[in-house]
């Protein structure tokens, strides 16, 4: 595998996706996949946007990337002046374009040889069910498994999906910014909460070493 930086939700926070490609020493040749929601809540979202399609990195959507999208493409009905329409403003039609285009997960290749592959999603898979037949609203927005089987996207500490996940992928994905990193054998979690005031986080592959930068400032409530 070629190096590759997975960087953890960005929510608009375009200085500390700076800092943390910096940090991680970004060269040409290298591949920078973000794990969903670019947009929302942080202070920046057409710079996000538009430095990952400068950069020609790699993303999968998120929730709120998803949620902006349906705002937008409703952006002449009423429900469309509810809260991120002044993302309306900032995006222009080639950047909600490339929104639009986001697939729901990535195939990076195998990890070393030998080794997994590694796909990208932004919320987590359903363990037992193949990637291409995960509902899409799993790959969005799941966060644990009631009970330890039954996916849900509630925050129920005790059961994180990502503890449960046997592969065969090493899934690396975001969305779970209360719980933080997540580092088990075949999942990694890497919202860490920046657009929060906590960390924007990357993890490096196939090294698996771990980059973190802090926020420059709490943006948003969880």
């Amino acid at each position: 595998m070629q190096r590759t930086i997975i960087v953890g939700d960005v929510h608009g926070c375009v200085d500390e996706m700076q800092a943390l490609l910096r940090q991680c020493g970004v060269v040409r040749g290298d591949r920078v996949v973000l794990a969903g929601d670019l947009v929302a809540k942080g202070p920046d979202s057409r710079g996000v946007v538009q430095l990952v399609r400068e950069m020609g990195a790699l993303a999968v959507l998120g929730n709120h990337d998803d949620f902006c999208i349906d705002v937008w493409r409703r952006r002449h009905q009423a429900e469309a002046r509810r809260p991120r329409r002044w993302l309306l403003d900032t995006l222009d039609e080639s950047d909600w374009a490339f929104l639009e285009s986001l697939p729901l997960f990535l195939r990076l290749g195998a990890e070393g040889e030998g080794g997994p592959e590694v796909a990208v999603v932004h919320a987590g898979a359903v363990p037992g069910v193949p990637l291409e037949e995960q509902e899409r609203d799993n790959l969005l927005s799941l966060r644990s498994l009631v009970g330890g089987s039954a996916p849900s996207r509630r925050l129920l500490m005790r059961w994180p999906w990502a503890a449960a996940w046997r592969g065969p992928e090493h899934i690396v994905f975001g969305h779970d910014a209360v719980r933080g990193l997540q580092q088990y054998p075949l999942a990694t979690g890497v919202d860490t909460g920046c657009v929060y005031g906590r960390e924007l986080t990357a993890l490096e592959l196939p090294s698996r070493r771990i980059y973190k930068v802090p926020a420059r400032r709490r943006y948003a409530g969880v």
